[in-house]
């Protein structure tokens, strides 16, 4: 199978919080706080607690989604405090580029404009395929649809309980 454009599978939504882009930045950064926030992710912990946070730095992530449970391996690929918070989903092996997760951050009068965005990156359709040549295109896109749905609708809520938990 040649290579499938997943450029269209993005999506992102932000939201106003009554902190500074410092404050926010570091909720969001200790991905070991990821389960306060996410729908999905239950929590996070860094290979290397000496170099949590940086640029290059991995950690696994837990996820669930009612009974199903999952852990997967993901790399930062963006920290500058206060600016932009980013890491790219390799999957359970930790050997695929399947999805950046990513988190900017403006000052917005008193308090910070938080974006955040997903992005479906090259190597989620062989995840999705898993070994099954014959599986068609479509099929494909509708396993991927079906994971850009849940970003849409998990993506505000995350919002909504990173500024819950950032003004408390």
């Amino acid at each position: 199978m040649r290579a499938m454009d997943v450029s269209h599978f993005n999506h992102s939504d932000s939201i106003t919080i009554d902190r500074s882009p410092d404050d926010v930045y570091a909720i969001v950064s200790d991905v070991s706080r990821m389960g306060e926030l996410s729908p999905v992710a239950t929590g996070g912990a860094w290979d290397d607690p000496a170099t949590a946070g940086t640029e290059g730095a991995t950690f696994k992530g837990e996820n669930a989604i009612g009974d199903f449970t999952w852990t997967t391996h993901c790399c930062v690929v963006a920290a500058d405090p206060g600016k932009e918070f980013a890491f790219i989903n390799r999957g359970q092996e930790g050997n695929l580029d399947l999805v950046r997760w990513g988190y900017t951050f403006e000052p917005e009068g008193d308090g910070t404009k938080v974006t955040e965005s997903w992005q479906v990156l090259s190597d989620y359709p062989v995840m999705v395929r898993d070994g099954d040549e014959s599986m068609e295109v479509a099929a494909i896109e509708a396993r991927i649809e079906g994971m850009a749905q849940m970003a849409r609708d998990g993506i505000p809520q995350t919002l909504a309980n990173l500024k819950r938990v950032a003004e408390a």
